[in-house]
C-alpha cells in the first residue's frame, strides 16, 4: 500500500510476491518498473488509467506455466463444471474413466493405489502443486483487475495507433515544413515590391509551417514512446510538450482558415472592382486585416491553457474536452467559424468563376483553367474542413459518431491537407515566384541561365508597360535599376550572337 505518498518510483526487485498493490492518489509515481517484476500481481489500484494499459495483457506467472503444457483443457473444463464434485476430481476404474482416457493410460493407478482427489504429481513438482485447486486455479482462472480503467478518450494505444499512421505522419510533416519554408524563404528575400497578394502568401505559409511543426512534435514523441506510451502518457499529456503541440495546430489551423478567406476575399474585391483603382486593396489595409487575425488565432489558442476546454484532454494534444458549458461552447464557436469560413471561400469563387466568363475579359480555354483551378482550390478547402467539422461538431454535442482510435486517421490523412497543397497551389506552381525562385537560386550559383531570361522576360513586360503608360508590380526601386541593366547586358548579348554583322549595343 503506497497510496497518497510522494513516491516517484518503485524499486526492479522484491515485487514478485506482491498480488496486491494499492497506488491510488500517489501523483508523483509517473512510470512504472518493467512488468515482468509483477508476477503474481492480481489487483492494483492506481491513480492514473494509463498504468492499467501495462497490466492488460500480463498474467501471472503460474497462470502461463499452466496455459503451456495444457493447451486443449477448454473442453475438459466444460466437462469439468457439468460433473458432480465428487466425480470430477478422482481418478479409478469406476469414477470418471471417460473424463481423462488419455491419462489414465499414460499415469495408471499403482497396485494397491486407492482413489483420492485428482493429482498432477506426474507432471508437477510437490512444491509448484501447494494450494493449487484444478477448478479455482484454471477452469477459473485468477484474472488481473486494475483500476481505474482507460476511457474512451484515451485508449491503450501508442500516440498515432495505427502503424501505416506513423510511417504517413513523417511524410505529410516533412512535406509540409518543407514546402512553406521555401514558400517564405523566396517571398521574404524576394526583391520585388511586397504586394498586398505576397504578404497574405507570407501570412498563410507561416501558419501552414506551424500545422507542420506540430505533426514533427506528435510523430517524434510517438517514435520515442511507441510500445510504452503509458509510461510517458502522463509526462507528456500534462508537461509542456503536449501544451506546446495544442497551441501550435490551433493557432495554425485558425490563423490559416483565416488568411484563406482574407486571400480569397482580395481575389474576388480585385476583380470586381477592377477598373476602380480608388477601391484597390493596399497593404495599409490588408496590414490591420491580418493583424486582427493574428490576435484573433493567438487567442483562440491560448483559452485552453486558461482553462477553457484543455489541451491535456487526449494524446494528440487537440482541445477535446467539453466537459462543462464553457468547454463546448468554445468547441462550438470554432467549428462553426470554420464552417462559415468555408462557405464564404466557395461562394467568393462561384463569384469570381462567373466573373470571367464573360468572354471580352478571358479566351475560352483560359476560362476552362481558371474553373479547373478554382475546383482544385475549393475541393482541398472541403477535403480538409467537412470531415474533421463534421464529426467535431457531433463530439461537441456529446453525440460521438468517431472513436479517439479513428480520429487519428483523420488528424493525419484529412487535418493538414490544407497545409501541404496551399504553398503549391497558391504560390510555387505561379509564374511569379518561380521568377523569384530562380532569380534567389542564381544568388547561389545555380540556375543561372533560368534567371537570366526571367530577367529578359521582365525587361520586356516592362517597356511595353512604360509604352502603354501602365506601370505592373516590380521590384523596389533600390533594385530596379540593377535588374534593368542585367536585362539589357542579357539582351545585348543575345543581338550579338544574333546579328553579328551590325553595330552592338553600348
Amino acid at each position: 500500500d503506497i497510496s497518497s505518498t510522494a513516491l516517484e518510483s518503485l524499486p526492479s526487485y522484491g515485487l514478485e510476491a506482491i498480488q496486491v498493490l494499492n497506488a491510488m492518489s500517489s501523483y508523483s509515481l509517473k512510470r512504472l518498473p518493467p512488468l515482468d517484476k509483477f508476477s503474481s500481481l492480481l489487483e492494483a489500484v492506481l491513480t492514473y488509467p494509463s498504468h492499467c494499459c501495462a497490466f492488460q495483457n500480463l498474467r501471472t506467472e503460474k497462470q502461463n506455466s499452466l496455459l503451456s503444457i495444457f493447451d486443449n483443457f477448454s473442453k475438459q473444463c466444460e466437462s469439468t463444471m457439468r460433473k458432480p464434485t465428487s466425480e470430477t476430481f478422482y481418478r479409478d476404474a469406476s469414477f470418471n474413466t471417460s473424463l481423462w482416457p488419455a491419462e489414465e493410460h499414460m499415469y495408471p493407478l499403482e497396485t494397491g493405489e486407492e482413489a483420492f482427489p485428482y493429482s498432477y504429481s506426474a507432471v508437477f513438482d510437490e512444491d509448484e502443486m501447494t494450494g493449487f485447486d484444478f477448478e479455482y486455479d484454471f477452469c477459473q482462472p485468477k484474472i488481473l483487475t486494475c483500476t481505474p480503467e482507460p476511457d474512451a478518450f484515451n485508449p491503450c494505444e501508442d500516440i498515432l495507433g495505427y502503424s501505416f499512421l506513423r510511417v504517413l505522419i513523417w511524410f505529410i510533416n516533412i512535406l509540409a515544413i518543407a514546402g512553406n519554408f521555401t514558400v517564405l524563404l523566396v517571398l521574404i528575400t524576394s526583391h520585388y515590391k511586397l504586394t498586398v497578394p505576397r504578404f497574405l502568401m507570407c501570412n498563410l505559409s507561416f501558419a501552414d509551417f506551424c500545422m507542420g511543426l506540430y505533426l514533427l512534435l506528435i510523430a517524434s514523441v510517438d517514435a520515442q514512446t511507441s510500445g510504452q506510451y503509458y509510461n510517458h502518457a502522463i509526462d507528456w499529456q500534462t508537461g509542456s510538450g503536449c501544451s506546446t503541440a495544442g497551441f501550435f495546430t490551433v493557432f495554425a489551423s485558425e490563423l490559416s482558415v483565416y488568411t484563406l478567406t482574407v486571400i480569397t476575399i482580395e481575389r474576388w474585391h480585385t476583380i470586381t472592382y477592377a477598373m476602380q483603382l480608388d477601391r484597390k486593396l493596399r497593404l495599409r489595409h490588408a496590414v490591420p486585416i491580418m493583424l486582427g487575425g493574428w490576435v484573433f488565432s493567438i487567442l483562440i489558442a491560448v483559452l485552453p491553457l486558461l482553462g477553457v476546454s484543455s489541451y491535456m484532454k487526449v494524446s494528440i494534444c487537440l482541445p477535446m474536452d467539453i466537459e462543462t458549458g464553457l468547454s463546448q461552447a468554445y468547441i462550438l464557436l470554432i467549428l462553426m467559424l470554420n464552417v462559415i469560413a468555408f462557405i464564404v471561400i466557395c461562394a467568393c469563387y462561384i463569384k469570381i468563376y462567373v466573373a470571367v466568363q464573360n468572354p471580352e475579359l478571358v479566351a475560352a480555354n483560359k476560362d476552362t483553367k481558371i474553373a479547373k483551378r478554382m475546383a482544385i482550390l475549393i475541393f482541398t478547402d472541403f477535403t480538409c474542413m467537412a470531415p474533421i467539422s463534421f464529426f467535431a461538431i457531433s463530439a461537441a454535442i456529446k453525440v460521438p459518431l468517431i472513436t479517439v482510435t479513428n480520429s487519428k486517421i483523420l488528424l493525419v490523412l484529412f487535418y493538414p491537407v490544407n497545409s501541404c497543397a496551399n504553398p503549391f497551389l497558391y504560390a510555387i506552381f505561379t509564374k511569379a515566384f518561380q521568377r523569384d525562385f530562380f532569380l534567389l537560386m542564381s544568388k547561389l550559383g545555380c540556375c543561372k541561365s533560368r534567371a537570366e531570361l526571367y530577367r529578359v522576360n521582365y525587361f520586356s513586360a516592362y517597356t511595353s508597360n512604360c509604352k502603354n503608360g501602365s506601370a505592373a508590380p516590380g521590384p523596389s526601386k533600390a533594385s530596379q535599376a540593377l535588374l534593368l541593366l542585367s536585362a539589357s547586358e542579357k539582351l545585348c548579348k543575345t543581338r550579338r550572337s544574333t546579328k553579328k554583322s551590325q553595330p552592338e549595343c553600348q
